[in-house]
């Protein structure tokens, strides 16, 4: 059974990154820069954005933080927006969401207002529209980390079926359109699961390739699983026993003849493609 490791792979990913950005500094050219806009004091977001400019760090971005007071208005906010979509040594921005309960904001209007080709999260709805007719465009970080994992452990769905467990517009809807797409590691017949699925049991043992992201700890078991299945467990869910998935590990590993685990799985991808995306935006705007 093949353990997916994403924390080595999001590694060689941002190794393969930071020799690209160097050859290009090494040349004079400027860095690619990252915005990151931070609102209010939620300590998970607080994790998650040291995390990102950490990894800016090691690949040679730069990485501008804006942290906001929870009480910033809506209009100082798209201000904020404005301004980093007109300059010019700015290639993303990330808007960290959520944004702080009980607030008056307004995170799709601010998220709209992200210029589509600086929305290095994928979440405009230009670039989701883009992804939905197969064009080219910002992909959603966490489906595109998914995708990449089955490339680089060459772990075929094509012409096989592929169960996504989850149908949020952050993973589920856009991970499902990615894995129908033409392509060895993609062209799937693709089942889209949700709460409201009947006899998901039998939808999940039905499945060479299972993609979980409902958010419930633990919530599939190994009698849900087809022997030899590929199960991808995009969940991250918070016990007191630590971090888990989605899947009851012990026993789904039994059952998989690949699987990632909780950590260490798809999380570090997250970030690396969020970097990956910040380049392609860098060398969009630069010729690099």
């Amino acid at each position: 059974m093949l353990i997916i490791d994403g924390k080595a792979t999001a590694a060689a990913i941002r190794a393969e990154l930071r020799e690209t950005v160097a050859a290009a500094t090494a040349q004079n050219r400027r860095a690619p820069g990252l915005a990151v806009i931070l609102v209010g004091e939620d300590p998970a977001s607080q994790v998650y954005v040291r995390n990102k400019e950490k990894a800016c760090a090691e690949t040679g971005i730069t990485s501008f933080a804006y942290r906001l007071p929870a009480d910033v208005t809506q209009e100082a906010l798209l201000d904020l927006i404005r301004e980093l979509n007109g300059r010019d040594d700015v290639d993303g921005i990330l808007l960290q969401l959520p944004l702080p309960k009980g607030s008056a904001l307004d995170s799709q209007a601010c998220l709209d207002a992200i210029d589509p080709d600086k929305d290095v999260d994928g979440f405009h709805p230009v670039n989701v529209g883009r992804l939905s007719l197969g064009l080219p465009g910002f992909l959603s970080c966490t489906p595109a980390g998914v995708m990449e994992l089955l490339r680089r452990y060459d772990l075929s769905p094509a012409g096989k079926k592929a169960v996504v467990v989850g149908r949020s517009n952050i993973v589920g809807k856009p991970l499902a359109m990615l894995l129908a797409r033409p392509g060895r590691h993609a062209n799937a017949t693709v089942t889209l699961c949700h709460s409201g699925t009947a006899n998901l049991a039998e939808e999940c043992r039905s499945a060479d390739f299972l993609f979980l992201a409902l958010g419930k700890p633990n919530f599939i078991t190994g009698d849900m699983v087809k022997p030899g299945a590929v199960v991808i467990d995009v969940g991250i869910n918070r016990t007191e026993k630590g971090l888990c998935g989605d899947a009851d590990f012990a026993s789904v590993s039994q059952k998989a003849s690949a699987i990632t685990p909780v950590p260490g799985g798809v999380g570090p991808m997250t970030i690396a493609m969020l970097l990956n995306n910040t380049v392609d935006s860098w060398r969009k705007r630069t010729g690099a």
